[in-house]
This record gives structure tokens, sequence and C-alpha cells, in this order.
């Protein structure tokens, strides 16, 4: 208890002595104590429904008792006991933040139950004091004292449930990162050391598949933040509760880091059940536009949670705001080999590369719309036009622009499939160019015809 609500309370206790009432009234309340505390369960049960929602069979006894506790604690100090540390709070606080029970919730008890003392401690003043001047001091006295100490209990148990729970926290934080560094690291089933707390957690239940998802902020800088990165892990914790998979989602490395776990099938007689990714795809789809993130493939094993981490390492670096949540099985194969082969690309990109990036920035990207729309019509002129919405000249135009760039014909299929390659390293990063080229136009080739 703070040194403000220690010498608030004994301040409030010594104008309550002065009166000659306060023995009587004492004396009252301790031979009622029982109805008393039958009222205080009342009112809160009746003002706080988190009570009577709550299926913790211990919830409502130690509710009871408590409500007796602070019935003796205020006749110990009505009858001249000295200030303690209020322990029975303490110790009440640490059992509801043990129990996850809402601090709020019992901080509006004492409310509740402020009302039921107060009028207890007044009538009794009022029973004991005479004439009426004694009885109006009686009764200022009395609900200063009632006000003062409802302060004091209820600031010291939100202290104390605060850092409980902050304890708590830590421990749980400490061995979700323990848990979750053992599945990263992929230790097999058979490894006796990681097995016991693997199986511990659920991880190791028969016929389980496995897949790891990574998500992060649009703008990375804000991970660093630990208090935005936790934020986003409880909420993508929240989206995916109802789901019945084991999940262990934490912040690590600067992303939140899930591994979900799911039955694949009943029995092996059974049809596997529905993609675990798949599923998870589905559900993260949910989480806010200011997230990115990947999902690996199913992995049929812990020892194999390390591929899908690299698989959603993969997806997450393929996310974009336009497509926030990327399964690595819905990435096209080119898009993937373009995605791995970034760094050697960079060194064999024909010596026209940047030419035909720049001319394509001043066409305001018309260059590679071309392109693209030639090739999804089967590389028919007229239906690329018409997709553009422009005059099919203008198409063999942008083509010929194409040709005196890199010498490529891109009415030839092994050509365009070259300039779609060099496109696409644009879009994808690998568009730095070497200068060990020093290629014509007319000779450069991205691959032997």
């Amino acid at each position: 208890m703070s040194d403000y609500h220690a010498n608030s309370l004994s301040d409030a206790l010594r104008r309550a002595a002065g009166g000659p009432f306060l023995a009587a009234a004492t004396d009252r309340v301790a031979k009622n104590a029982a109805a008393i505390a039958a009222q205080l369960q009342h009112a809160v049960l009746a003002d706080v429904p988190e009570f009577s929602k709550s299926r913790n069979p211990d919830l409502l006894p130690e509710l009871a008792h408590h409500g007796r506790e602070h019935i003796d604690e205020i006749v110990r100090l009505l009858r001249g006991g000295g200030l303690g540390r209020f322990d029975f709070v303490h110790e009440h606080a640490r059992r509801r933040a043990e129990q996850r029970f809402p601090l709020e919730a019992t901080l509006h008890a004492y409310r509740s139950g402020h009302k039921v003392l107060s009028r207890w401690l007044r009538e009794s003043a009022l029973t004991a004091a005479s004439p009426a001047e004694d009885a109006q001091r009686a009764i200022a006295a009395i609900a200063d004292f009632a006000m003062e100490y409802t302060d004091a209990i209820s600031t010291t148990f939100a202290g104390t449930y605060s850092s409980h729970s902050l304890m708590l926290a830590d421990v749980a934080g400490d061995q979700r990162s323990q848990l979750l560094q053992i599945l990263l690291d992929g230790y097999d089933e058979a490894d006796v050391r990681a097995a016991r707390i693997l199986r511990d957690a659920g991880f190791l239940d028969e016929r389980q598949s496995f897949c790891v998802a990574l998500a992060r902020s649009v703008d990375p800088t804000e991970m660093l933040n630990a208090s935005r990165a936790r934020r986003l892990a409880d909420s993508i914790e929240h989206i995916v509760a109802e789901m019945g998979v084991r999940r262990l989602i934490d912040v690590h490395t600067n992303k939140v880091t899930m591994v979900f776990a799911a039955v694949r099938r009943d029995s092996g007689w059974t049809a596997p059940r529905s993609s675990l990714a798949k599923q998870m795809r589905a559900a993260l789809s949910f989480v806010g536009n200011a997230a990115l993130i990947g999902v690996s493939n199913d992995v049929p094993s812990t020892s194999h949670i390390p591929t899908a981490l690299r698989e959603a390492a993969a997806a997450l670096e393929l996310a974009n705001v336009s497509q926030r949540v990327v399964q690595l099985s819905e990435i096209p194969l080119q898009r993937l080999l373009l995605h791995f082969a970034a760094e050697d690309f960079r060194r064999v990109l024909p010596a026209w590369t940047n030419e035909f990036y720049d001319a394509d920035h001043k066409a305001r990207g018309a260059l590679v719309a071309t392109l693209r729309a030639y090739a999804s019509v089967d590389m028919n002129v007229l239906k690329a036009a018409q997709a553009l919405s422009v005059h099919p000249n203008t198409v063999y135009a942008r083509l010929q622009r194409i040709f005196d760039i890199s010498g490529l014909e891109a009415r030839s299929f092994n050509a365009l499939t070259d300039l779609l390659i060099v496109c696409d390293c644009n879009r994808h990063g690998a568009s730095g160019i070497s200068d060990a080229g020093g290629q014509s136009p007319s000779s450069s080739r991205l691959g032997s015809r």
C-alpha cells in the first residue's frame, strides 16, 4: 500500500476513533458479520455479471471467504488495530491473476461491496450515536473511513494483480519461446529430450500435419516496436482461436511466427482431411490490411518444420499490398524460379535490359503490359489490342519498339518467353545488371535457341 493511501486511511481511522459511538458500532458489525457477508455476495452477483458467467468452481467460495476477510479486517481496524499489509488482498489478487479473471470485474466487486459495508457502518453508527449532532459527525467519519478503506484495497489489489500478471506473462513467454525454438529447430520425434516438451504441448499426437506461417507489418520497421509486434500476434491469436487446430504463436526474429498442427486423418483407413495450410491461409486472410503473411505447405513431421519455415519465409517475401496472404503452393512456378534464382539472374541478364526498363518506365508500363497481354491471348495481336483497349497498329508499334531495343521478335515463342522473364525479373527485384555483357541487341539471349 502506498504512503498516500496509508496516511489517508490512518487519518480516517483517527477521526472515527474520536467519537463515543465507535465501540458499539464496531460490535454491531462484528455480531452481524455472517449477514453482512451474505449481502456482500448477493450485491456482487447482482452487479458484476462476470462472477455468474464464470464456470470456475473456486471463484464463488473464494469470493465469499474474501468478503468475510474484509469484515474481519474492518472490525480489527475500528477496534484500534494498526494498519496491516493487506496480505489477504495480495493473495486474492494473485489467485485472480493466475486464473485470468478480469481485473475490472474484481474492482467492480469492491465498489459494490463498498455500498453494503458503508451502509452497515452508517446504520451501526446511528444506532450508537446521540444526540443528532454526534450522529452527524459519526456518519461523516464512518463515510470517510469506508471510502478510504475501499480506495486502499482497490489500489492494493490492482497493483498486485498487474505485477503478478506480468510475471506470469514472462514465465509463459519463456516457455512459449523455448517450445517455438524446439519446433523451428526441427527436432525429430525420436529425440527423447525434446519429445517430452513437444508431447506435453500436444505436438506429438499421431497422424498430425504441420504448417508454418510468418507475418509482419507492411512497414517492416514497425516490427521493431515490441508492443506493436505483440499486438499483431495477439490479433492473429484472436482470429484463429476458434479453429480446432493446435497452435503456437509468438514474435520471433521481428516476425510473428506461427506453427499450426492438426490431425490429418482419423485413422490409417480414412482419407486425409483438407490441407491444413489452406485452412490457415483462409483464416489468416481476415487479418487487417496492415499485415503481410506467408504460409508454407503442409509437412508431415516436426523434423520437417524447418523446411516449412523456409517455405513460409519465401511466401512472405512475395506477399504485397495487393496479395497480402500468400501460400507457397499458390505461387506460379515461374515466379518461384525467379525468386530463388534472383542473384544468378542479376549476373546473366542481357545488356539491353536497363534500356528496356527505362523505355517501359517512360511509356508508363505500356511495353510490359503489351507483352503480358499478347502472351495471355496466345500471341494474337487483335485480341491483345482488344484487351489493352488500343488499336492493333499500336500493338505492332510497341512490339517493334521492343525489337529495336532488344533484337528479340516478340512474335516468336522463344523470344517472347525471354522477354517475359526479363519483365518478371524487374518486378521481383532481380534487375541489377552486370556490365560484363556488352552484347549487341541482335545477338543477346537469355538462353540458347
